[in-house]
């Protein structure tokens, strides 16, 4: 399923049965110690992001306060409360890959996609994020597509490589 609550079978997938397949994986992790990360998990998975309504049920299933939980979201990058894209692109802005042009081609996409680091494009296709270190500084300056390396990038790559996702 992805983050518009269509299920890959093609059919839409209602409110009440997303909240249901909630309260199951509350009550599945209700009495298990560190058990909120795990529902946060799930509930991720469940609609694509972690929506108010959703992070009030799993307070009150968890009795657990609202800020602890929000508290709890806001800590791991993992966790987001906005809608994400189908495609995750991390330009890494390392020195090595800052150094060779990183800073370029992060400007090139923020400009080719009309979003700033951490948005979403209005399409859902793409979320745009930096990361410090991809561990790929031979091959620099490099962005991950997903899980897919690209490497050595020129801002007058990204058109294409975008293309290539849609």
């Amino acid at each position: 399923m992805n983050g518009s609550g269509v299920c890959s079978c093609g059919g839409a997938t209602s409110e009440a049965d997303l909240a249901l397949r909630l309260d199951e994986t509350i009550a599945r992790y209700q009495s298990v110690p560190g058990g909120l990360i795990p529902v946060l998990q799930i509930a991720q998975g469940i609609y694509g992001h972690l929506p108010e309504p959703a992070l009030l049920r799993i307070c009150s299933g968890l009795n657990k306060s609202y800020s602890e939980v929000a508290g709890v979201v806001s800590f791991y990058s993992f966790f987001s409360t906005e809608p994400r894209g189908r495609h995750t692109i991390r330009v890494c802005l390392g020195t090595a890959c800052y150094v060779r042009g990183a800073h370029r081609v992060l400007a090139e996409l923020k400009q080719t996609l009309g979003i700033e680091v951490g948005q979403t494009t209005p399409n859902l296709q793409f979320t745009l994020e930096v990361a410090r270190c991809l561990g790929a500084c031979g091959i620099a300056p490099a962005c991950l597509v997903g899980s897919v390396v690209h490497q050595s990038i020129k801002p007058n790559q990204i058109a294409s490589i975008l293309q290539s996702y849609e």
